[in-house]
């Protein structure tokens, strides 16, 4: 509570020389175009690829921030303040999203759920369970891409309804986009048919559960879903016990996080380590780059057939 008093505080002392909010239907940004703010990378990206030239999209998060322990600032409520659309994953991943577009106090602006009408699942793995802090959902559905493929269709849907002079626009790069995930997702069906083994293990946080429940792989990781947590040495037993048992050769570390659980597992039972990102975050130098989520999991692909012995 103290937090968003301060935030708030904040917020009166940068707005008060702001301009007002636009009508609905009205375009806030230069040249007309729409202001569209995303909390995270995913939708971040998705948002960007509908949206093409027709808004100025920004992603709240700076790169590299943990979305799971993020604190808004209040430039971030200025930002919001001075939005069309705010778009977030689901409340799972971002739970101080409802107090930030609260604290806005931007009665025009539009909420995007990106999560509405995706299919959405328990959140399970490691041995620090965190339900509480995620509602009992795992909060990283866009590593399912169906539900990648809902998220971009509610990211086009609230771009039409706030431009819907651009509306044919929005409606076709998001049938382009959509596309490319169903490609996305096909040649992962196809990667991961021919495969020596059905089990990946990661030495981070409980991510991969919807990938894994896609292409009917079995996943485990060291600890759950918060990404500050840390396992225990009897969960760490547990893991190298189980590449022993199951003969694989790969255990995975993710972005931006220390790799020393995957390396001392990989130490202990002889084996390489490589990366699956879960795309929630990315570095600064990736985003410089133009790293976008379709070729970060291409190279989540490449690696996953490796661990997993495909031929």
């Amino acid at each position: 509570m103290r937090r968003w008093l301060l935030l708030l505080l904040g917020l009166l002392v940068v707005v008060s020389g702001a301009p007002g909010c636009t009508n609905k239907g009205e375009k806030a940004g230069t040249g007309g175009k729409l202001r569209v703010v995303a909390t995270i990378f995913p939708v971040y990206d998705f948002a960007r690829n509908v949206a093409g030239d027709r808004a100025e999209v920004t992603m709240l998060l700076p790169p590299g921030m943990e979305p799971h322990s993020f604190e808004p600032r209040p430039e971030d409520i200025v930002r919001l303040h001075k939005a069309d659309l705010f778009i977030y994953t689901n409340p799972a991943m971002e739970p101080w999203a409802a107090g930030l577009v609260k604290g806005a106090g931007a009665a025009n602006l539009t909420v995007v759920d990106a999560s509405r009408g995706a299919r959405l699942l328990k959140t399970a793995g490691g041995d620090d369970h965190d339900g509480d802090h995620h509602g009992g959902i795992d909060p990283h559905l866009w590593l399912d891409f169906a539900n990648a493929r809902v998220m971009v269709a509610n990211i086009a849907a609230a771009l039409e309804a706030r431009d819907p002079a651009n509306r044919g626009y929005y409606r076709a790069n998001a049938a382009a986009y959509e596309a490319k995930l169903a490609d996305l997702d096909e040649r992962y069906r196809q990667g991961l048919a021919t495969c020596a083994k059905r089990t990946f293990l990661h030495g981070g946080h409980y991510a991969f559960g919807y990938l894994a429940n896609r292409y009917g792989l079995h996943y485990e990781s060291a600890y759950a879903a918060g990404a500050d947590a840390e396992p225990t040495p009897a969960r760490l037993a547990e893991l190298v016990k189980k590449i022993r048992q199951e003969g694989l050769k790969v255990i995975y570390t993710e972005e931006l996080l220390d790799p020393r659980t995957a390396e001392t597992i990989a130490r202990e039972t002889g084996a390489t380590v490589l990366m699956l990102n879960g795309a929630h975050t990315i570095g600064r130098d990736d985003l410089a780059r133009g790293v976008t989520f379709l070729s970060l999991m291409e190279r989540n692909l490449e690696n996953l057939r490796v661990g997993l012995q495909c031929r």
